[in-house]
């Protein structure tokens, strides 16, 4: 009876398991983790084996808590290329143009922070001094997706302010085009999903 409360720790074992297998937020993911290892660390101390506690302390909870928090830091961001100053600056855009789309260009990035803040992802902006720069980027696969302002033709010009969208974003990754595609709501830019594959060819 007086051993009772070591079912009561071991019993967390397997309830922690659960959790985190049932657990959609990476973050929360890695605090579960880290819980159970601790759950772990008890179980082995409590039955003696302090060797085994100091060992599943050590690599099983603290180092392999750091690596995974470093794998989950390091591979849910979302790295977008754009031209330098938010891509605003091309002297084929009319002024009023231009200044129509730099608030187009902020709001875009919010909603784009939004949406991917929902899936867990970071959303990290890399710039780049050209067009040709930035569509190497997207091929060689430095970035996973490129934003930047559409060339505006006499046709733009003539259409109607409610029928232009501003930029256009394409994207090497499917996922993350499905994602854009069904939760951007942002008039201000077209979608497009391109195959970048190993052997460098472009292909639509």
């Amino acid at each position: 009876m007086n051993d009772s409360y070591i079912y009561v720790i071991t019993a967390l074992m397997p309830l922690s398991a659960l959790m985190l297998l049932l657990q959609t937020n990476p973050y929360h993911a890695l605090v579960i983790q880290g819980i159970q290892g601790a759950v772990a660390t008890l179980v082995f101390a409590v039955l003696g084996a302090a060797d085994v506690a100091l060992t599943q302390a050590l690599m099983g909870t603290l180092l392999a808590i750091t690596l995974y928090a470093i794998a989950v830091r390091s591979s849910l961001v979302m790295r977008l290329g754009v031209l330098e100053d938010g891509a605003i600056g091309q002297s084929a855009v009319p002024k009023a143009i231009k200044t129509d789309d730099e608030s187009h260009f902020g709001q875009l990035m919010d909603d784009l922070r939004t949406i991917f803040g929902k899936h867990y992802m970071r959303l990290e902006v890399v710039p780049y001094t050209n067009m040709q720069a930035l569509h190497r980027a997207l091929m060689d696969k430095e970035v996973h997706a490129t934003c930047a302002i559409r060339d505006y033709d006499n046709q733009d010009l003539v259409a109607s302010e409610d029928e232009q969208q501003p930029y256009h974003t394409t994207t090497r990754v499917q996922r993350l085009y499905d994602i854009m595609r069904t939760e951007l709501s942002s008039p201000a830019t077209s979608l497009t999903y391109v195959n970048a594959p190993d052997s460098g060819e472009k292909h639509l």
